[in-house]
């Protein structure tokens, strides 16, 4: 049952929430102010809806007990994260924890405003600098911040929580464009005359990597059985990547779409055959089985 307490012109309405584990008495509060024009009977009859329907939120835990930012993200993390995200994804966001607890994760969930996180964004792209190097934060950096933030608002307001996300009315700060810079054909050249005396593992890398596109996990995941030597084609099945954690592990690929098949021209397959031979080679010489590439 919900109790009101008049507090100048405001209205302090409190609802129990039960007990926590150390027997402690659990209650939610809100204030609520009428209008100047309102009359007596208009203010007692709107202050007993108002009662209503926060303690019909509090019963349904759409108000957000005193939990903090920072805490409710840990959980985020261990009930979701954890759970859902791909580990180099995981551990992105845990990166970006490094800016976004100072900044909000002292805050109470509820108490945080669309503003509050629109100031951090600003000041993040506008004088944000890498841990690393001192450089200018990117724009794409301030985006991943905030779609972590969005992330852990969303996972609140799933378990009903709260029934809004402040993000959606976040703006991420237009940057600079950049070019993208790519490999003109003379680079391209020049780069296959310096392979010529490289080792041929390197000269298989770099020349599958500049006619496929591969990412580096995908070109790090191919496997032997991912070639079908007699039309040319390779496919990606898988990818191999690395966190700190838990080193060097395979992984399926990004997105389905990532999966798919490319047919290549006869010089590079010919290198290739080259380089498996040589890997077979070693294999008989040390009695090992050879399975990437």
């Amino acid at each position: 049952m919900a109790t009101i307490r008049k507090r100048g012109n405001s209205y302090q309405i409190r609802v129990s929430c039960g007990y926590d584990t150390s027997g402690n008495q659990v209650a939610q509060t809100m204030t609520w102010k009428p209008a100047e024009n309102m009359s007596k009977k208009q203010i007692e009859k709107e202050l007993q809806k108002q009662a209503i329907l926060f303690e019909d939120k509090c019963m349904k835990g759409q108000v957000t007990a005193n939990i903090k930012f920072q805490d409710f993200a840990e959980q985020w993390f261990e009930e979701y994260a954890k759970l859902n995200l791909r580990n180099t994804s995981y551990e992105r966001m845990k990166q970006l924890t490094v800016r976004v607890y100072p900044a909000i994760g002292h805050l109470r969930l509820d108490k945080i405003t669309s503003r509050h996180i629109q100031q951090f964004i600003n000041d993040l792209a506008l004088n944000g600098k890498s841990l690393k190097n001192g450089k200018p934060l990117s724009r794409k950096t301030a985006i991943h911040h905030l779609s972590f933030i969005s992330d852990v608002f969303s996972y609140a307001v799933k378990m009903e929580m709260l029934t809004d996300n402040p993000c959606k009315r976040v703006t991420v700060p237009k940057g600079e464009k950049k070019e993208k810079d790519i490999y003109t054909i003379e680079e391209v050249e020049k780069l296959f005359q310096l392979l010529e005396t490289a080792p041929l593992k390197y000269r298989v890398f770099f020349t599958l990597a500049i006619y496929s596109g591969f990412r580096r996990g995908e070109m790090l995941g191919l496997e032997w059985k991912d070639i079908d030597w007699d039309n040319c084609v390779i496919s990606v099945r898988r990818t191999s990547n690395y966190t700190a954690s838990k080193g060097i592990y395979t992984d399926t690929t990004k997105t389905k779409k990532s999966q798919r098949s490319l047919k290549f021209p006869q010089c590079v397959m010919d290198l290739l055959r080259e380089y498996k031979d040589e890997q077979d080679a070693e294999r008989e010489r040390l009695g090992t089985k050879w399975v990437g590439l």
